[in-house]
């Protein structure tokens, strides 16, 4: 292990971070740190989230700053306000016993007034959000042109929220000769053209293996039918009685929907999304990283940015859009060399995905059943147990109500007292569980492409295509008009797979806004922007009925059933 005095890190440096608990230099900081304080060279460092990137930069630059210069000397650019804060404040720990050094935050949703009178009294050391940077510069309320060096702290991040417009007009104000370091999780197309277009013959160091995760990350997937996600999340977070976790929802409203639904049922959960305000955004998040809140339930866009110590699970209701996007969610968790566990409950219809998301982390994922209730209960019953035998007493205080007890206890033997007091603690899993179903799919399920058994399915699809669909991809009007399986009627609804639909969803949907009745569907066809699909008649005005007030993701939906005869589909929902 080498220590940063090792590394060329300055005494009053080298305090401060022994004040924060290192001693030794991560695998990131021993090779950035060197190079940054001899090379005068830019760099690309990929390395994932977590492991030390801050300390990598932050140490190195701000040794380097020139203290009699009172103009902004380091640009940090991130991509959200609660990374710039955290960033900062990394860069302020670094610089205790510096009392030269002046760092400023800047970043959207605070009083740009109090910045801008910050700024003129001299900054150093510039940590930025590209929207509220760029605000400053059209003022003219901060000067760059000293800038020596710029860092782009999780560019994928930045570029993936639409910064790319920004990023280019700061790295055009900034001087021609100063130094460029990028850090980035991944390195996808829009970051290696940034790469090109602004940086001379850089330097690339990467951590691990390049767009891979975080070695000390379990990766684990749950396979379950759409309408038993939520019941499969409920007894996973029970079967980790310490889980401290970040539950990855894909859309706003299933994000609140689901955190309503763990609050109603008892768990120690919160919801964090672009709906709320950022008042209520910085509560909930004070709650979580102080460990109030257990489980915070978040879309990508609100979670992007985060840094919590310590957490256990990153459980991902829904997939990403992307795979970059897993790697980021996966490694809020196992950071600084703790492990973690990234769990993914996926669908029949998604288990493809696995083998795409394994090559592109360089990860192996491990497939594991839902646990049971017994064992469940086991798990709960076991963690109660060792919460007992390492409790604090206070002798002082218990001492003096002891000998009551014991009267009152003294008709009862020791096991008797035992088992009281864990029915007593331990009765509503017990009650809960009792009867619980198997949520398990069978692998058969998955016998052939990936086509469920007759009748147990909730959907059919054939070689990624439905069964009328032709080979170019389009709808084939003529044929969707005829056939309609004998006992069904078509319905129609304007949401397609451009908007996230697909067959699971499609029940998922339905399962949601029918609870109790057990919908078979027929045949379902998907198309760009809409989907066609057959429901028993029995069934049709009870799910048209509930369908009219459903929503998907953000947006109500619309439905009608398909006039098979006057072939109204091919007019209202174009694929």
């Amino acid at each position: 292990m080498i220590t940063f005095e090792e590394l060329g890190i300055s005494q009053q440096y080298v305090r401060a971070v022994k004040e924060l608990g290192f001693e030794n230099a991560m695998p990131v900081q021993e090779k950035v740190i060197p190079l940054l304080l001899n090379e005068n060279q830019d760099m690309i460092v990929l390395a994932q989230t977590g492991t030390g990137k801050t300390a990598a930069y932050g140490l190195p630059l701000i040794q380097m700053i020139d203290p009699e210069v009172n103009h902004p000397q380091v640009l940090v650019l991130c991509p959200t306000r609660e990374l710039c804060m955290q960033i900062a404040g990394d860069l302020n720990d670094f610089a205790k016993f510096n009392d030269d050094l002046t760092t400023l935050p800047v970043f959207g949703g605070s009083s740009i007034d109090m910045q801008i009178k910050a700024l003129k009294k001299g900054i150093q050391i510039v940590v930025a959000t590209p929207g509220r940077l760029l605000d400053l510069i059209r003022r003219k309320a901060i000067k760059l042109y000293q800038i020596k060096t710029v860092v782009l702290d999780e560019a994928d991040e930045m570029l993936n929220m639409g910064f790319s417009e920004d990023l280019n007009d700061i790295l055009e104000t900034v001087p021609p000769q100063r130094r460029a370091l990028l850090f980035s999780a991944t390195m996808p197309g829009e970051v290696a053209a940034i790469a090109r277009k602004y940086m001379k013959d850089p330097f690339e160091v990467t951590i691990g293996t390049k767009n891979s995760g975080a070695e000390n990350i379990k990766h684990v997937y749950y396979t379950v039918h759409a309408k038993d996600k939520y019941p499969a999340l409920k007894r996973i977070v029970d079967y980790y009685p310490a889980v401290y976790g970040i539950v990855f929802c894909r859309t706003r409203k299933e994000t609140q929907e689901i955190a309503d639904k763990l609050i109603h049922d008892g768990y120690n959960a919160e919801s964090l999304h672009g709906d709320l305000s950022q008042i209520q955004r910085d509560t909930v998040m004070n709650k979580f990283r102080i460990g109030h809140i257990r489980l915070l339930v978040a879309t990508d866009v609100a979670a992007r940015g985060l840094d919590v110590e310590n957490l256990t699970h990153i459980i991902n209701y829904n997939l990403p859009e992307d795979i970059d996007s897993y790697t980021h969610r996966s490694g809020r968790t196992g950071r600084a060399g703790r492990a973690g566990t990234s769990i993914i409950l996926i669908n029949l219809k998604e288990k493809y995905l696995i083998k795409k998301i394994e090559k592109k982390i360089n990860k192996t994922f491990t497939s594991s059943a839902v646990p049971s209730g017994r064992q469940i209960c086991e798990k709960q019953l076991f963690s109660m147990i060792d919460k007992m035998e390492k409790v604090d007493i206070d002798h002082e205080e218990i001492d003096t109500y002891l000998p009551q007890i014991y009267r009152k206890l003294e008709w009862l033997e020791k096991e008797d007292v035992i088992k009281r007091f864990v029915a007593l603690e331990f009765n509503r899993f017990l009650d809960y569980y009792k009867n619980a179903p198997d949520l398990n799919v069978p692998e058969d399920n998955f016998k052939g492409n990936r086509k469920e058994k007759p009748g147990k399915g909730d959907w059919q699809e054939k070689s990624g295509k439905s069964d009328w669909q032709e080979k170019s991809g389009k709808p084939n009007w003529k044929e969707r008009n005829q056939g309609t399986e004998e006992g069904f009627k078509k319905m129609t609804i304007n949401k397609g797979k451009n908007d996230g639909m697909y067959a699971a969803e499609l029940m998922e949907l339905i399962n949601r806004n029918t609870p109790g009745a057990k919908i078979r569907l027929g045949k379902i066809e998907l198309t760009k922007r809409a989907t066609i699909f057959e429901v028993p008649i029995s069934n049709a005005d009870q799910l048209m009925k509930v369908l009219k007030n459903a929503w998907f993701g953000d947006e109500q939906v619309r439905v009608d059933f398909l006039d098979e005869k006057k072939g109204s589909g091919k007019k209202n929902f174009r694929g």
